[in-house]
């Protein structure tokens, strides 16, 4: 089978390309790069340029290619971004889908697997979010990706074609330094970047009702996610056309605290990295934190990694990309 990866050139979808081809798959990617890196795809793997937008240029990679499943990661995910320019974000991730979605039908692709975040669930009042809790998306990036998981449903029951939509919670690390994210949007790099400056990180409140009062996230390697992809394809490719339509969360299921994060950052890292307060931010909540329980009943997929090992991945990029900051 070969999968057509759009965004395949991206800080995660370059994790899934490599497990994919590790897993014996065939693979082609698509990507615009303007946010992805050829250097993070593996050398001999076929390379389309192009838009998700552009129906011309989808149509020719599923015939050129062969293509019999679709892992869609191509999509713009910054949540401040996505307030300020909301037509943006829709073009780029509901359109862009809808017309993937639409060559996948009519070229006739029966497999896919949509890229989604936990941002569809907002400000969740619970302990552990499954994926019956409800949805209610508090920025229009996470309204696009709620409104990309009913699309995909709705066209795999349309059209005959098996889907997985899958949840991240916050992605860390790197399987290697070159795959590492280039991006400062995520609390380790943030951190990162303010120690290598010499200032102090930014803790955003530390009075929420959270045992140490600060915020307190679901924190799941990057290579975790790669592997939970690389089984769903598996899933996927192993049923019947048509007959798979799962939504499911990747998180660890365990919380950890950002100024638990500081504390594992710097004895990763050998800088001091306590935090300075400061005023909370508007709409964090004080907990997310996933249930992996119908990941490991669908897909019988667990997480292997700890946090210490998607620190010291990450700041392992993060040195490969700032030598400045690693301590002589």
């Amino acid at each position: 089978m070969t999968w057509l990866i759009t965004g395949g050139a991206g800080y995660i979808g370059g994790h899934v390309v490599q497990q994919l081809i590790e897993a014996g798959e065939r693979v082609a990617v698509l990507d615009d790069f303007s946010t992805g890196d050829r250097t993070r795809l593996p050398e001999g793997v076929a390379l389309i340029e192009g838009s998700t937008l552009d129906r011309a240029v989808l149509d020719a990679a599923i015939r050129d290619h062969a293509v019999e499943g679709i892992l869609h990661f191509a999509a713009k995910k910054q949540v401040g971004e996505s307030v300020e320019k909301p037509f943006f974000y829709y073009r780029e991730n509901v359109t862009g889908l809808q017309t993937v979605l639409e060559a996948a039908a009519e070229g006739g692709v029966k497999r896919f697997l949509f890229s989604s975040s936990a941002a569809v669930y907002g400000m969740p009042d619970v302990d552990l979010v499954t994926e019956s809790t409800p949805c209610a998306p508090m920025s229009p990036y996470g309204e696009t990706k709620l409104a990309g998981e009913w699309l995909v449903a709705a066209a795999g029951q349309a059209h005959g074609i098996s889907t997985v939509a899958l949840r991240y919670f916050n992605v860390a690390g790197a399987a290697s330094p070159e795959l590492s994210d280039a991006g400062v949007f995520n609390l380790i790099p943030m951190v990162f970047e303010r120690l290598t400056a010499g200032q102090a990180p930014r803790i955003f409140g530390a009075d929420y009702p959270t045992p140490d009062g600060t915020c307190v996230r679901d924190f799941i390697h990057v290579s975790d996610i790669a592997s939970a992809h690389v089984a769903a394809a598996k899933r996927l490719a192993s049923d019947p056309a048509g007959e798979t339509s799962l939504v499911l969360n990747i998180g660890r299921g365990e919380g950890v605290s950002v100024k638990e994060m500081l504390d594992v950052i710097g004895k990763v890292t050998g800088y001091d990295a306590t935090g300075e307060v400061t005023p909370r931010r508007p709409g964090d909540p004080a907990r997310v934190v996933a249930s992996a329980d119908l990941i490991r009943r669908e897909l019988d997929w667990t997480a292997r990694y700890g946090v210490e090992e998607m620190v010291a991945s990450a700041w392992e990029g993060w040195c490969s990309r700032h030598p400045e900051a690693r301590k002589k």
